[in-house]
């Protein structure tokens, strides 16, 4: 896997970013057991305490959570797993609408180009 960041935001909310999509994708399934914080840090080539940071924010998002004498864990809650999916799914979406809107693309348009990508 390689770990690529910018300075749009800081690397510690990069990295939550990119494990949050790796939860919602099911690449880590609900109840799966997430690598150790410095074996994380070792793949993305950061400091471990960045990636404890990371962690820190997938908790305060309800992503993840420790559990004593085995570590980081999926939510094996459905419910806040669909949530962010559904808020990750609209972001994305209000993301792209604004920038269509703002080439001048018509709706009809949009949802061609959709539609003549979506397997790509």
């Amino acid at each position: 896997m390689t770990w690529k960041f910018d300075n749009s935001k800081p690397i510690y909310i990069q990295i939550a970013d990119k494990i949050e999509m790796m939860i919602l994708s099911g690449e880590y399934k609900s109840g799966e057991s997430l690598p150790s914080v410095r074996d994380f840090a070792v793949q993305a080539s950061v400091n471990p305490n960045t990636m404890q940071r990371a962690m820190q924010e997938l908790e305060a998002r309800g992503l993840i959570f420790v559990q004593r004498a085995v570590g980081r864990l999926v939510t094996e809650d459905k419910a806040v797993i669909e949530k962010c999916l559904n808020e990750k799914v609209k972001s994305i979406t209000l993301n792209y609408l604004n920038e269509i809107k703002a080439l001048n693309i018509k709706k009809d348009d949009a949802v061609k180009i959709l539609n003549e990508n979506w397997e790509n």
